[in-house]
């Protein structure tokens, strides 16, 4: 099973999600792995991979697909062990836009399916940390996912930029990925006590969107995560914030 987590907005908690959801199915046995498609390379960092070589993230991956390479390796060799037992990372790297452009030019948006599909294969999960707008890089990771998760934040602006995103979502499955679906809208940021979150996402649900049914609150322990470089699940087991991740993982993992 490969996921994405995706949102065109950025600060949505994505790469935070990203982590915590894999850390917990690696937690549950599983043998993960992360892929960190964003230049910001917050994911790389949250698991202390933020300094990897050149040669050993996922620059060189796309890299080697359009420079001379004696010898191309195979998507297997960029996956790194983390500190927590079953989960890995491609760590991602800032230089990846340099070659944005040239990626594009020279049609190379199907050759992340097929690294995909390689590490599908010693992989049991594997989800992706994608960037924050629908480029080369997030497109082609919606190319060779089977579903993609989408965070919001409970704001105003979250029901319009979801209209415009299920629409690309849907052109996608049309055009390039037949199986990609969307798994579930993680309500994330969520303040159970204020009335605008709670609006937000009843018309999320009434509008037929599949809003996961456990929202994601607001707390300083994520950031505490975030600093300590320790997902959740490993850092505090017991928090409130967990124990809702935890949630969302195991109504995706139920379906």
């Amino acid at each position: 099973m490969i996921r994405a987590l995706f949102n065109k907005k950025g600060g949505v908690g994505k790469s935070s999600l990203t982590v915590n959801l894999a850390a917990i199915s690696a937690q549950r046995g599983l043998k993960t792995l992360v892929l960190d498609l964003d230049t910001q390379c917050n994911a790389s960092r949250y698991l202390g991979k933020e300094n990897a070589e050149k040669d050993s993230s996922v620059f060189e991956l796309f890299d080697q697909t359009i420079t001379f390479h004696l010898r191309k390796k195979p998507a297997i060799e960029y996956c790194q062990p983390t500190d927590y037992e079953n989960l890995h990372m491609i760590p991602g790297s800032a230089q990846l836009g340099d070659i944005e452009s040239e990626l594009s030019s020279r049609h190379k948006i199907y050759k992340l399916k097929e690294a995909l599909e390689q590490l599908n294969e010693d992989y049991d999960r594997i989800y992706i940390d994608t960037p924050p707008a629908l480029n080369f890089f997030s497109l082609s990771a919606l190319i060779g996912v089977d579903t993609v998760l989408i965070p919001v934040d409970c704001d105003d602006f979250a029901i319009q930029g979801l209209k415009s995103l299920q629409q690309q979502i849907a052109e996608i499955t049309e055009d390039h990925n037949e199986k990609l679906k969307i798994e579930g809208i993680i309500a994330n940021q969520y303040m159970a006590n204020a009335k605008l979150p709670s609006r937000i996402v009843d018309e999320l649900i009434s509008e037929g969107y599949p809003v996961i049914p456990h929202y994601i609150s607001q707390s300083v322990k994520m950031r505490e995560s975030h600093q300590e470089q320790k997902p959740l699940i490993h850092l505090a087991p017991g928090h409130k914030l967990t124990k809702s991740i935890i949630a969302v993982h195991d109504e995706i993992e139920a379906d």
